[in-house]
């Protein structure tokens, strides 16, 4: 049977989540063509490799040439120096939009966070149409991204999926994420959903997994077809017995964010 694809990109992925996707989404594909900054490691037959900076664009544009589609988890993880967000995340993710507006390339699958969103108190249940509040420079990464997909949706036609990431490990490793928590398996389902959908436009989700507790109203998730299988709950007695409960005015109890909300700001 013939899959979806001819060829797909997955940027960032020799991290933790780019990882995740090189394995279910060979299923999507004849040929995986992977990203990184780091070493992609050995190469199955399946997949193609080049190891370069995203905030490099003539050594991003040759990456989209030839692709359906792309998924793009590259750039900086994790709160750093406005330097090295602005090229990772900033300059990195421009740059995969104007390669693939280049290339003709037609729909991109973004890994957002929640951190776009940190600095809302968590009395709050959130939908994707509240107001970028970003709760560290990270955060502001990600909330330009999402407005750059909005740009290229409006004016060139790209179609974009924004996936505003909760936490996803391999389980939950403390009492917020039992209500952010989104499983590697519902990663990668949301992600299959996100690239099959028709029609998609510029839409932004959160990624959760079926979890008791919610931050977040993801009925636009819903709307591509995902249905999460994990949740949180089978993981609770253990959480509970190796973190006590959170004080209300810790960051992490108080805000969407976490402790990103509670953190300095990086370079002071």
């Amino acid at each position: 049977m013939a899959k979806p694809f001819k060829r797909l990109l997955i940027t960032g992925a020799a991290g933790r989540l780019g990882s995740v996707l090189r394995q279910a989404l060979a299923t999507q594909a004849d040929t995986l063509r992977l990203s990184d900054i780091e070493s992609l490691g050995p190469l199955a037959e399946h997949e193609e490799g080049c190891q370069c900076d995203l905030g490099d664009y003539e050594a991003v544009l040759p990456l989209l040439e030839g692709v359906d589609a792309v998924v793009h988890a590259g750039g900086v993880p994790l709160e750093d120096t406005f330097a090295k967000l602005l090229n990772g995340n900033i300059v990195g993710t421009y740059n995969i939009y104007e390669a693939a507006r280049r290339h003709g390339v037609k729909r991109v699958i973004y890994t957002s966070s929640n951190h776009a969103i940190g600095f809302y108190d968590r009395t709050e249940v959130l939908d994707a149409s509240v107001p970028h509040r970003p709760d560290t420079l990270y955060g502001l990464t990600k909330c330009f991204a999402e407005d750059l997909g909005r740009y290229y949706w409006d004016k060139f036609g790209i179609e974009s999926v924004n996936i505003r990431i909760g936490s996803s490990f391999e389980q939950p490793l403390d009492r917020r994420m039992l209500a952010t928590w989104l499983s590697f398996g519902d990663f990668a389902q949301l992600v299959e959903r996100a690239l099959l959908a028709p029609r998609v436009a510029h839409m932004i989700v959160y990624g959760m997994s079926n979890n008791r507790e919610t931050l977040w109203d993801n009925h636009q998730a819903r709307s591509l077809g995902f249905v999460p299988q994990d949740s949180a709950e089978a993981y609770r007695e253990q959480v509970e017995a190796q973190h006590p409960p959170l004080r209300h005015d810790e960051p992490a109890a108080r805000f969407h964010g976490g402790n990103f909300a509670g953190a300095g700001h990086f370079e002071d």
